[in-house]
């Protein structure tokens, strides 16, 4: 099985930009119940990004708390670690073992494709044991 065929598509994606505040991406994640959002590319040969709870909480412990002074471009995970579409999802499976990696961006030619998540996996998995 391929990626582009476990994935989530971006249009399910919730997206913030890399200039917004940290409050308000978290604001984002609380609204849609999610636990990272992706962080757009700022121009067409930028890099796209991922912040993810462990980005917020991280900033807050090294911040004491401020949140409203951070941006997210400067805590999210940028560029993010992203695999082709057209990658078998074992190898992209195995990348998240080894990696201890819980979201991988799907990117071909620097344009955004959707997220691979272990959840996405997982659910295939159990699905195939039906």
């Amino acid at each position: 099985m391929l990626v582009k065929e476990a994935m989530t598509p971006k249009e399910k994606l919730i997206s913030v930009s890399p200039m917004a505040t940290v409050r308000e991406a978290l604001k984002l994640m609380r609204t849609n119940k999610v636990r990272s959002v992706i962080v757009e590319k700022n121009s067409d040969d930028g890099a796209y990004g991922l912040l993810t709870f462990k980005n917020v909480l991280q900033s807050i412990v090294s911040e004491d708390g401020d949140i409203d002074l951070l941006n997210v471009y400067d805590i999210a995970n940028t560029p993010a670690i992203s695999v082709s579409a057209d990658l078998n999802v074992k190898y992209a499976a195995r990348m998240m073992v080894t990696s201890s990696i819980k979201r991988l961006l799907v990117i071909d030619n620097n344009e955004l494709h959707g997220i691979l998540t272990m959840s996405d996996i997982i659910g295939i998995l159990m699905d195939s044991v039906d």
